[in-house]
């Protein structure tokens, strides 16, 4: 016999929606990114963890941790972002068998470029939609969320950046 308490038409209604939103944006940002920038959104995310990073290096363990990835997928799309000259490895000079991947100025300036486009569809799509009050919850949501599937993971920093007051970051 199984006890587990299903959804409620009001909690089925709340989870099918977040989950079309889950299968749903990714595409429309990649799409978008794919389109006006030449990169995918993936592609896009490790050169901004890149280029957050004090002197825009981070071992490829690292990174991997801070974009969710397995070091095999990391290794094919740094390979990809190397290829195009936006990103460089190089060994860690702490370790010698550890590589470092490094954005390029060329990875730089994809950024600069890919970034206002990249903004205004995440606006467009997600911000401009809410309000000022629904942004504010949609971070406690997200927050809530990620306390139940990453509570102290390798992306933690990454998400947690922005919090604090405006102008500054914790």
């Amino acid at each position: 016999m199984n006890d587990t308490p299903w959804l409620d038409r009001s909690q089925m209604a709340a989870w099918v929606r977040f989950v079309a939103v889950l299968e749903l944006l990714p595409g429309v940002l990649d799409s978008q990114l794919r389109r006006d920038s030449g990169v995918t959104h993936f592609e896009y995310f490790v050169m901004a963890v890149l280029s957050e990073t004090p002197g825009g290096a981070m071992r490829m363990t690292e990174l991997a941790g801070a974009t969710n990835a397995t070091p095999s997928r990391l290794s094919h799309v740094v390979a990809r972002l190397e290829e195009r000259g936006y990103v460089e490895r190089s060994p860690c000079p702490e370790n010698g068998r550890a590589t470092n991947a490094r954005l390029t100025e060329g990875g730089r300036a994809k950024m600069r470029a890919a970034a206002p486009g990249h903004t205004a569809a995440v606006r467009r799509h997600v911000i401009d939609v809410l309000s000022p009050e629904q942004v504010t919850q949609l971070a406690a949501i997200s927050d809530a969320i990620l306390g139940s599937v990453a509570p102290a993971g390798p992306m933690a920093e990454g998400y947690r950046r922005y919090d604090g007051p405006a102008g500054e970051s914790s």
